[in-house]
């Protein structure tokens, strides 16, 4: 296992990060815990999550994946070998997560109530990494808006001060150590940037944003301040949320598969898609890789990459991802990848 520092401070984290989210509705606690097993015996140290989890959001499941990592903590009693990453949702509508039922914002009272929330059901009594899933500002989420900017309703927004100033005390306190950011733009690092410079809390280490063979816009602008300011990428959707292993192709749900339960997909069905994921599965088969080896090393290889992460709901998938460390992207491989990217430039933004 490779092992990268996490923007300037002094964790080094596994190139692997494992993401949980299907568990507590995909996969069971045994199942989850089975994955923590596997995953720290072959290397990985750093693992994600989020107090909304698991995935698709809801009531009867909201916490699910933190009660199973916390009651894993709980029963190895390995804390000190982890490195821990959970987020507190942004703006939002979502009545449930909150006893006020009035959704949830990025402002001291939501964030306090979220930590504490999460602390609980992880059982430990503190987290490694907190990230700020996505902004408060209105901005449009999880690919809905491709990649045409529209001015944002003007509606009130919480400042990045008041933000940064709340995460700051969190820190004072020893509930979290760090602090991180998600779903965000160039714009919002950059302001994130700047209050820290000017005194309002701590600096963020890095940014999970989506990145894969046919969503590479994080390299316009984003790439750039991950590199020079050390806010590294942690790539979430490296697969596309399967796509990129050809099960879904021409159609096909096979049982049992995420799109097929719950038909989130969307975003990797745009115009286009199955024309760059045609072109990738070609090229995975001539140079004699499985194409999620393919897809994960490309992402893995990225310099402003800290860690890419995984997400499986067998161990057969996790073993086969965890393998793509073994896959070496040669200037070659690069080469006929961005020939691909050249004619199929980024169908799911």
């Amino acid at each position: 296992m490779d092992y990268r520092k996490l923007g300037r401070t002094d964790l080094s984290v596994s190139a692997i990060m494992l993401g949980t989210m299907t568990w507590g509705q995909q996969n069971t606690e045994a199942e989850g815990h089975a994955q923590l097993d596997y995953a720290l015996d072959r290397g990985v140290n750093f693992i994600d999550t989020a107090e909304i989890y698991s995935i698709p959001p809801r009531a009867e499941t909201q916490g699910s994946t933190e009660r199973i990592i916390g009651s894993w903590l709980a029963a190895r009693k390995n804390r000190d070998r982890v490195i821990l990453a959970t987020k507190v949702s942004g703006r939002s509508d979502s009545a449930y997560l909150r006893p006020d039922s009035k959704g949830t914002r990025l402002d001291r009272k939501n964030i306090e109530y979220a930590i504490d929330g999460s602390l609980k059901r992880l059982q430990t009594d503190y987290v490694d990494l907190y990230q700020l899933h996505w902004p408060d500002r209105p901005l449009p989420l999880f690919g809905a808006g491709g990649t045409i900017y529209r001015a944002p309703p003007k509606v009130d927004e919480i400042p990045i001060e008041e933000t940064l100033e709340a995460l700051a005390d969190l820190v004072k306190a020893g509930k979290i150590r760090h602090i991180a950011l998600s779903n965000e733009t160039s714009w919002g690092v950059a302001r994130f940037l700047s209050a820290a410079e000017k005194g309002h809390g701590p600096r963020v280490v890095s940014i999970q944003n989506a990145y894969n063979l046919i969503n590479r816009t994080f390299e316009i602008g984003l790439a750039e301040f991950a590199t020079r300011e050390d806010v590294g990428l942690l790539a979430y959707s490296p697969l596309a949320q399967g796509y990129l292993t050809g099960k879904y192709q021409n159609g096909a749900r096979p049982a049992g598969a995420r799109t097929t339960l719950f038909e989130r997909g969307q975003r990797y069905e745009k115009p286009g898609v199955t024309q760059a994921i045609d072109a990738y599965l070609a090229l995975a088969k001539e140079i004699g890789v499985s194409p999620a080896k393919l897809a994960l090393a490309f992402v893995t290889s990225r310099p402003f990459v800290t860690s890419n992460i995984i997400g499986a709901t067998t161990t057969a998938q996790l073993q086969e991802d965890l393998d793509s460390l073994e896959v070496t992207i040669t200037p070659e491989i690069e080469a006929r990848i961005d020939e691909i990217h050249q004619l199929h430039s980024n169908p799911a933004p």
